[in-house]
């Protein structure tokens, strides 16, 4: 039986290179999709596994110039695409990149012969419609849909890198969380959302909803990291009017970093609880990273 191959775009991100992994420890030959293809030989800040080793082939390419995806799917079998802009990165779009960038990587798919095109949206997308980062998300999935493409749609609550940005703030002994922190969240480690996504190649399923095992408010979320590093929890809340004012005046001097405030706002009034998947506890997490201080 012929070995698949597998383009995995995003690969030297918090996902990606669990996706990497996952792929790798399943048979598949992978090619990884990355900007900066030196990032692959390090273990990642939230405690990502270095991929170098298990990657066939490397596409250096940018999702905000097209060109450089032309053939990135060339004799692929699958692809997965985590590829996003999850933080600002000077004048670039969430348009160019989630939207764009996929689109320009689905045509290419498409001129290819690709099998299955798997994509990372978000959870609660339809609660969300007016938050830039998850529309520019939604109108690639739209594009998807209007494809021939076959297609499957994992829409995670959060990874545990999000998480860790709790963690990392935690560190200070002082944290400032936007709402009174009800709201409630079960996020997923890398790994076990890489084994759905890996899965969801056999799966004739258009979404899959998912989160982890454990659900938690954000307040309990913040309070195992403070416990985590050993400190007593101090947490100040923030009104949520605040938060919207301060939003407002930044959207008038730096677009793309709006565009992150506005979708971290928008999940600090909600909650995002999906079906349960995976193995492994967030308490743990943080106490991995704790011992890595």
């Amino acid at each position: 039986m012929k070995q698949q191959k597998v383009l995995v775009a995003g690969a030297s991100g918090y996902l990606g290179r669990h996706v990497v992994r996952e792929f790798a420890g399943r048979g598949y030959s992978v090619r990884a999709l990355v900007r900066n293809p030196e990032k692959l030989s390090a273990e990642g800040e939230n405690l990502e596994p270095a991929v170098a080793d298990l990657v066939d082939e490397v596409h250096k390419g940018d999702a905000t110039d097209p060109d450089t995806l032309k053939g990135a799917t060339k004799g692929v079998d699958i692809v997965f695409s985590c590829m996003g802009l999850t933080k600002p990165q000077g004048s670039i779009t969430n348009e160019q990149v989630d939207h764009l960038g996929n689109k320009a990587l689905l045509e290419d798919a498409l001129s290819n012969g690709v099998k299955k095109f798997i994509y990372v949206s978000v959870f609660n997308a339809e609660k969300t419609p007016d938050v830039e980062v998850v529309s520019a998300h939604e109108r690639f999935v739209e594009d998807l849909k209007q494809s021939s493409m076959p297609h499957t749609v994992i829409r995670p609550t959060g990874f545990f890198s999000d998480m860790g940005m709790f963690f990392s703030m935690a560190r200070s002994g002082h944290m400032f969380l936007l709402g009174d922190g009800t709201n409630r969240v079960n996020p997923i480690h890398g790994a076990d959302l890489a084994a759905i996504c890996v899965n969801a190649v056999e799966k004739d399923v258009a979404e899959i909803p998912v989160g982890g095992p454990d659900t938690y408010t954000f307040n309990e979320t913040v309070t195992l990291a403070f416990e985590a590093l050993g400190k007593n929890p101090w947490i100040t809340h923030v009104p949520m009017w605040i938060g919207d004012a301060a939003l407002f005046v930044t959207g008038l001097v730096n677009k793309p970093l709006a565009g992150v405030m506005s979708f971290a706002i928008a999940v600090s009034s909600l909650d995002n609880v999906a079906p349960a998947h995976g193995t492994r506890h967030l308490k743990d997490f943080y106490r991995e990273l704790a011992a890595k201080e």
